[in-house]
This record gives structure tokens, C-alpha cells and sequence, in this order.
């Protein structure tokens, strides 16, 4: 009996030794990583269900879970006048959805809580989890789909609201101002496509709107729309494409600011063409001179300075009058003040630029010399932008020049009378082979005229071309960088881009991007086919890398 015991005792001890043999050589770890989103155990009533009656819904997961951008991703179709309460807010298994609202009849509706419905630990979202019931006897099952792209930039932007209105005997087009829509659903914040489930056979408009107020209602100010001119009917098996533009604002002028005590500020919506600007002393109408405030929706009103107490200003344009009153303070007045746009190196497809702070009414071409390296004169032409007060020159540009301009006291005087002082810019140009030549081949243009804009990285717009038939359109002496190219299809022949506008039921003059970027290399001709029946596709970023070629491009042309 004592050696059994002893026994026993030997056999505790080797096993505790073996236990922390164990320990030392390995550590427990957490296992494998979980990637598995959480799953609906249970809901009351059931999803899918019909003759819904209450005005309570309890779901049960799997997991704890937890609720992520829930007021961005949940969309409710049709829309509910009163959000519906959602809780608990913190980490649980279950979710009550508590409703606020008194439901239609015989009516469809569908809870997408898209992704925020995530497990707790990894995040794990629940995809695209839909909770539908209908409070008739059965549920809606007609879809529709089809994809949001943008009239004018490259991107669509995310969370894109797609509406569906009843077109009946109480449809007015104001519908999307003042009323939410029947069904709705979103792209979420990764797609550029829809579908629009559980819907009832009709007549309908459908609608897509960039809703920056989240309230399901046009605000022209603010928001991007796309629509269908003609309404559409249930079921359809046709995929729709809508084209969100935001609508030109009517013009309306607000309160003038005083920025010194010769310049008055008018901020304003809208586009500013042919408006009437009057600026008074009581009875005594003052000269003025109106121009573009740079980069910001202001309009620079100019005037001689005067000891008064108040002014007024009158502003019109087709319908819109406006009036102020505002009263003038002690100021200082601005001074003649002239800069340069470039600085050092001027390329071939620039004009060299002065910017005027102040508005210059008088010029004298013989106190401005332009010569090169070698002191010989060259011959220049001058022309001024009033509206933007900039003075653009004009001249013969050479390879590997170096050019001076010496403007002399007095060549400019602005409105006040300001003349300049001696100034002095020192240019520089680079050699043919450091810039590169584009050659374009349109194909499949579908009519003309249209706009063929080639545009940097930024958005900007480098160099533009008009075509009223010609296919073959060059871009030469660009500076090297990565470059994108559009076509704009000119319906109304103005030689500009025109946005849509839905009370009109006019879309936005149609617009296609070239499908991927354009390297343009020193030294190089680039032959670019540009076929406009196929539409650019957003593809994901991915690293640019240096890759060098054994070929060397062709010698730029000259200019």
C-alpha cells in the first residue's frame, strides 16, 4: 500500500515536470485568426414575413456584434418619415428595431443595414443584411438595376441615393423637392451600381441624387441629380444608367463686404454673366469697375475713394434686383501692385503673365522692352483681361532663350492713377527636346462638334482643342508628366461644357474619358487612338513604377 502511494507520487511529479517542459518549449496562442462575419440565428417575426402587424422586430446573431456608421449605411425602402429606433448601441447578440412610424398597407418594406453590422472582435461586416416584410399578404419581388456615374468628373463620388417616385394621378415633377421617394436604396461607399429589390409592378421616375443633407429631398444648392427623362415601368429587365450633374443656380447676389476704401466685395451664387452692377451716393451714380475675384464666388466692385457715410449698391440680372445700403468706414486704399505668373522658366505653351492688384486702364507699349541674351530686341503685342486683371504678352519664343522684360515707370497706370514702377523679369526657355509631342486619333465619335480637353493629374485643363469634324488633333511641346484626355460632346455648339437641369428634363451635354493615363516623355511623340464609344472604367490604384525601355522616342517636332 505505501509503494503504491510512493508510485503515485512519482507519476504526479513526472507529470508536473512534463507540464512545464511543455510550457517552456511552446505558448499558447489564439488560434487562427476569425474572418467569418456574423450570421442571423433567429428574427420575430420572421424575415420575409407578410400581414405584418406590429410595430417591433427582435433579431438574433450568432456573436456578439456591434453597430458601425449605422446612419450611413441603414436605408429604409420605402422611407419612413420617422427614423425607427435601433438598439442596443453597445456589444450585444440581439438587436431591437423599435418603429416610429404608422406603415402603409399592403406595402413592402426593407431594412439594408449594408455593413454596419460587423462582429466584435474582428470587425467582420455582415454584408448587404437585408430584414424585409410586407403588411399585405404577400411580398414584392420585382427588382430593377443599372449603374450611377458622374456627367462631368472621372470618379463618382460614394453613398449615391437611387429613388424610385409612383407616377400617378397626384405626380408632380416637384416631387423630389418636397416628398421622399417610394423605394430607395444606396451604392454604399464601394459601388457604382444599384438594385432596387421588392418592388411593386408601376409607373415610376427614377431618380439618383447625391444627398448631402441625408434627407431624402432635392436641394438644388447642394445636392447632384440623375434621372430618367422618360418614366420607367415595372418590371423592366433593361440596366439603367443615370448621370448625376449638379444644376446651375439662378443668380443672386449677397450683402456687400468693404475691403479697403476703394474695393466693396460682392459674394454671389449662380453665374455672374451680364449682371448690372450700379454703385450710388445718394443720388450721384459713381463710376465702377467690376471684376473677378480670383478662386471665389466675388465679384470686385471698384471705385474712386470717397468721404461719405454710406453708399448704395443696386445688382440685376434677367429677374433677380437686388439692393443694399451699407454704411463706409476709414480704410486704407489699395496700392498699384504688379507681379509675374511664371517665374524663371517659361514654357513654349505659355504666355508670359502679369497680374495687376488693382485694375490698369492705361498702357504705353514704348516704355516696355523685351531683348534676349544677345540685347536684340523682340518684338511682342500686349493684351489685357479686364475681368481678371491680367496683362498676357505675346511674342516669338526660341529654344534655350534667355529673354528680359524692362517695363519703365509709367507704361501702366491703374484706375486711380497709380502708375508703376520700374520693373524688371528675367525668363528663361528649354530646348525642344525637353518636352514631348501627343498625336490623337478620335474613332467612333458619334457626331460633332465636340471639345477635346487634355488635363494634368490635378483635374486642370493644359491644352484644349475644338473639333468640328477633324479626327486627327495633336497637343505639342507638353511638358513631361502623366496626362488624361476627355471628349465633351458641344450639343448646343457654345464651345463650353453645359450641365443638365431636371425641371427642364435636359441632361448634361455628355462627357467620356480616355481609359487610362497618357505618359508623355521628353523627346517623345506619343500616337494615341482615343475610341469614344468606350467608356472609362475606375480601376484600383496601383503603385506607379520607373521602368526603363531600351527604345529611344521619336524627336519631338518643332513648333
Amino acid at each position: 500500500m505505501i509503494m503504491l502511494k510512493n508510485n503515485l507520487k512519482y507519476i504526479f511529479l513526472l507529470l508536473v515536470l512534463a507540464m512545464v517542459g511543455c510550457a517552456k518549449r511552446g505558448s499558447i496562442t489564439g488560434g487562427l485568426k476569425d474572418t467569418i462575419a456574423p450570421v442571423l440565428k433567429m428574427s420575430f417575426p420572421k424575415n420575409f414575413s407578410t400581414n405584418f402587424k406590429g410595430n417591433e422586430i427582435k433579431l438574433t446573431f450568432d456573436e456578439y456584434i456591434k453597430l458601425k456608421d449605422l446612419k450611413k449605411q441603414l436605408i429604409i425602402s420605402p422611407p419612413m418619415k420617422n427614423d425607427p429606433l435601433i438598439l442596443p448601441t453597445n456589444v450585444s447578440k440581439y438587436l431591437t428595431i423599435k418603429i416610429n412610424d404608422t406603415l402603409q398597407p399592403n406595402t413592402t418594406y426593407s431594412f439594408n443595414f449594408g455593413q454596419s453590422i460587423t462582429d466584435n472582435n474582428e470587425g467582420n461586416p455582415l454584408n448587404q443584411f437585408k430584414y424585409v416584410f410586407s403588411t399585405g399578404a404577400f411580398i414584392d419581388s420585382l427588382s430593377i438595376a443599372g449603374t450611377v456615374k458622374d456627367a462631368y468628373n472621372k470618379e463618382v463620388e460614394s453613398f449615391v441615393s437611387v429613388m424610385l417616385y409612383d407616377v400617378n394621378d397626384k405626380f408632380k415633377d416637384s416631387v423630389v423637392y418636397n416628398q421622399t421617394p417610394r423605394y430607395i436604396t444606396n451604392t454604399l461607399d464601394s459601388l457604382k451600381s444599384f438594385k432596387l429589390e421588392n418592388l411593386k409592378e408601376g409607373k415610376y421616375l427614377l431618380v439618383a441624387m447625391k444627398d448631402y443633407n441625408s434627407n431624402n429631398k432635392f436641394n438644388p444648392k447642394k445636392d447632384k441629380i440623375g434621372f430618367k427623362k422618360q418614366y420607367i415601368t415595372i418590371p423592366n429587365d433593361s440596366t439603367f444608367e443615370l448621370k448625376l450633374f449638379k444644376e446651375n443656380l439662378d443668380f443672386k447676389s449677397f450683402r456687400p463686404i468693404q475691403a479697403s476704401a476703394n474695393k466693396l466685395l460682392l459674394p454671389y451664387e449662380g453665374h455672374e454673366n451680364h449682371a448690372k452692377i450700379l454703385l450710388k451716393n445718394k443720388s450721384d451714380l459713381l463710376p465702377t469697375i467690376i471684376t473677378k475675384f480670383p478662386k471665389k464666388d466675388s465679384l470686385q466692385v471698384w471705385f474712386n475713394p470717397i468721404k461719405t457715410d454710406s453708399l448704395a449698391l443696386a445688382v440685376s440680372q434677367n429677374k433677380y434686383k437686388g439692393d443694399f445700403k451699407f454704411k463706409i468706414k476709414t480704410q486704407k486704399v489699395d496700392t498699384l501692385n504688379i507681379v509675374a505668373v511664371q517665374k524663371d522658366i517659361l514654357h513654349f505653351r505659355e504666355q508670359f503673365t502679369l497680374e495687376s492688384a488693382t485694375p490698369l486702364t492705361k498702357f504705353d507699349n514704348s516704355k516696355i522692352k523685351l531683348v534676349n541674351k544677345d540685347s536684340v530686341s523682340v518684338d511682342f503685342k500686349t493684351k489685357y483681361d479686364d475681368f481678371n486683371q491680367r496683362l498676357y504678352f505675346d511674342f516669338k519664343k526660341e529654344p534655350s532663350e534667355k529673354y528680359t522684360f524692362t517695363i519703365m515707370p509709367d507704361a501702366f497706370s491703374d484706375y486711380m492713377g497709380q502708375p508703376n514702377d520700374t520693373l524688371t523679369f528675367k525668363l528663361n526657355t528649354k530646348t525642344i527636346s525637353d518636352y514631348g509631342n501627343l498625336r490623337i486619333n478620335l474613332q467612333n465619335v458619334k457626331h460633332f462638334p465636340v471639345i477635346i480637353d487634355l488635363m494634368n493629374t490635378k483635374g486642370d485643363v493644359v491644352a484644349s482643342e475644338y473639333s468640328e469634324g477633324n479626327t486627327k488633333l495633336s497637343f505639342d511641346l507638353l511638358e513631361p508628366a502623366f496626362y488624361t484626355l476627355r471628349i465633351i460632346y458641344d450639343d448646343n455648339k457654345n464651345k463650353n461644357w453645359d450641365t443638365g437641369n431636371y425641371l427642364e428634363k435636359r441632361q448634361a451635354e455628355e462627357m467620356v474619358y480616355f481609359s487610362k493615363e497618357i505618359d508623355i516623355r521628353a523627346n517623345w511623340d506619343v500616337e494615341q487612338i482615343f475610341d469614344v464609344s468606350i467608356p472609362y472604367t475606375s480601376e484600383p490604384k496601383k503603385k506607379k513604377e520607373n521602368k526603363k525601355k531600351d527604345k529611344k522616342g521619336k524627336s519631338s517636332m518643332g513648333f
